[in-house]
């Protein structure tokens, strides 16, 4: 099936449906491919993308930024993070902030890259940063256990992992927005296997699909909730069949569950969602920064009383909703997190025009 077929079907199905559809692309790199590709400008008027909490840095806390800008005060001590941490705004200061100051913070590629670097720095305290979904905790648990095996006592992880089917069935149960149907992420469902959204579809009774990231990916898998939108299913279905199966990777899937618990975790614009974070279990704790290191001197978190990136999150606005959007928030003036991550709704709307 080729882009223009599966456009028609799509236009066929919506004047069947007889209303407008809304459905949520639960990723934030889908949100970045319908506008990169040109999708979006090719649904027909009556189906609405709404891009949702599928940016792991968007949705960590100003909280967890606060800690790890205190950890940099400490003497001796490295933060290994990913690039897009870097400018998310903490409550006081940034990380880039910190940096310029004199803080040593290292942009790094991999987990892996952290580890390395605490292995070739054994009088120093590498914290890393372990910020992600499904897609990226195999490796963060893996350079944990490593740590622990190879005795590398200077290697820490301050952990904000989160699940997402969680936050889907939080967003479904919350009444915010009226979705008529998921497309879930296709790098975290080949981790998890797509039935980990099975309990989505059964409370909800909206359908799932997972999709990959290609345009034709995303426009077939919008075709196919809306034939269960038609046909008045909710199922999960798969259209990145190449890449995920129902159960997903077993072994990744055993490595996270050694090496992590399940505990209840903060979400920007959701607040606390029950078991939807990862901690790092007792059998590891030596590796959990936020106990080796204590009695740091953390601000209160706040956050800028306009920004909307929490209801933007939640699909409740879209950016342009927001009274900073492209005006007091930019990319080079982030307000908001959405505004830094390259995953980010805000960032995405910004670069490509959309309204």
């Amino acid at each position: 099936m080729n882009m223009e077929t599966s456009v028609k079907n799509i236009q066929t199905l919506t004047h069947e449906i007889g209303r407008p559809v809304v459905f949520m692309e639960v990723c934030g790199t889908h949100t970045v491919s319908a506008f990169r590709t040109g999708l979006r400008s090719l649904l027909p008027d009556a189906v609405t993308l709404l891009s949702g909490p599928g940016c792991p840095v968007c949705v960590t806390p100003t909280g967890y930024l606060d800690t790890a800008i205190a950890i940099t005060k400490k003497q001796r001590t490295i933060i290994a993070t990913f690039g897009d941490m870097l400018r998310v705004p903490g409550t006081e200061s940034s990380l880039e902030r910190e940096k310029a100051l004199g803080a040593d913070i290292r942009m790094v590629y991999s987990p892996t890259d952290a580890l390395k670097m605490a292995k070739e720095t054994p009088n120093t305290s590498v914290v890393f940063l372990g910020v992600g979904f499904e897609t990226t905790t195999p490796a963060v648990a893996w350079t944990i256990k490593e740590a622990m095996d190879k005795h590398i006592e200077n290697y820490f992880v301050l952990c904000a992992h989160k699940t997402v089917p969680e936050a889907m069935m939080t967003l479904v149960s919350a009444g915010d927005v009226n979705l008529d149907g998921f497309l879930c992420p296709g790098h975290v469902s080949v981790i998890t296997g797509s039935d980990v959204y099975g309990p989505v579809c059964a409370k909800a009774k909206i359908p799932c699909v997972v999709a990959g990231f290609e345009a034709l990916d995303m426009a077939r898998g919008i075709e196919m909730l809306a034939q269960q939108v038609a046909e008045h299913r909710a199922e999960v279905e798969v259209e990145y069949t190449r890449s995920v199966t129902p159960k997903g990777n077993a072994e990744a899937q055993r490595l996270c569950s050694e090496v992590f618990e399940k505990c209840d975790t903060q979400w920007r614009g959701f607040g606390v969602i029950p078991q939807s974070g990862l901690r790092i279990s007792d059998t590891y704790a030596s590796t959990d920064a936020s106990i080796a290191f204590q009695n740091l001197t953390v601000p209160a978190p706040k956050d800028h009383s306009a920004c909307r990136c929490g209801d933007v999150l939640r699909g409740a606005c879209i950016p342009p909703g927001c009274p900073l959007f492209g005006k007091a928030c930019t990319p080079s003036t982030p307000v908001g997190a959405c505004m830094v991550s390259s995953e980010g709704a805000c960032a995405a709307y910004h670069k490509y025009g959309a309204s």
